[in-house]
């Protein structure tokens, strides 16, 4: 079982660094992985999700160093992030110059994933940063076994369809908005923090925010 876990690691590293998609699993929802730095390969995950180039797909990364690599981020966020990340959460970011506008549906705001599973967190330490959306049709219910990957998905995907069991949480991510963060701003001028989206660990998100950057402090954290 090793071994062929192993396999479909090598197998799904070449296909995304060829431009090519595979279906993933990570600790939420199986997700659907090409590499975030091509267009082509981005538009393609598009099309197959059936999902309109005006909604934003989010980006998955396997360290601490490519988060930096993909974000504007401030060091005084960096307490937070650490709390929050590796895990179920999706954090919104103002992105940098390198994050393909296609991405982002042209605005200046990434969504980042930085998952707490050893099979996706392998693959993006090979590959770079991939793309972290649902591996399923736009509209439709998210797969947390291979069971429940969607036939026409399955027809259409030409890459690998990673088998890593059950997801743990087997629940979209909560998403975190730190996008109006500052970079170098004090503390007046900093922005919101704010849960954009209820999901996995929605508590722990809570609680860490609540006790980190609650208030009219240096985060500013509205509790919900």
């Amino acid at each position: 079982m090793q071994s062929d876990i192993e396999d479909q690691i090598k197998t799904a590293t070449a296909i995304i660094k060829h431009g090519g998609m595979v279906v993933y699993p990570t600790e939420t929802v199986y997700g659907l992985g090409a590499d975030a730095f091509s267009e082509a390969a981005v538009r393609n995950v598009y099309k197959i999700k059936r999902r309109d180039l005006s909604r934003p797909i989010s980006i998955a990364v396997s360290s601490f160093e490519m988060l930096h690599e993909v974000a504007d981020i401030d060091s005084e966020y960096g307490e937070i992030i650490a709390e929050l990340l590796p895990g179920p959460v999706t954090i919104l970011f103002k992105k940098k110059d390198i994050v393909p506008a296609i991405l982002t549906a042209a605005s200046e705001v990434v969504g980042v994933r930085f998952p707490d599973n050893e099979i996706a967190t392998r693959i993006i330490k090979e590959t770079g940063p991939i793309t972290a959306t649902s591996a399923n049709v736009s509209g439709r219910n998210p797969p947390t076994c291979i069971e429940e990957v969607e036939v026409e998905l399955k027809v259409d995907l030409l890459g690998i369809i990673i088998n890593g069991g059950k997801c743990k949480y087997s629940m979209p991510s909560t998403v975190v908005d730190m996008s109006k963060a500052k970079v170098g701003a004090t503390a007046n001028e900093k922005g919101e923090i704010k849960i954009k989206r209820k999901g996995a660990c929605y508590d722990r998100v809570l609680h860490v925010l609540r006790s980190k950057a609650v208030g009219e402090g240096l985060h500013r954290f509205s509790v919900p």
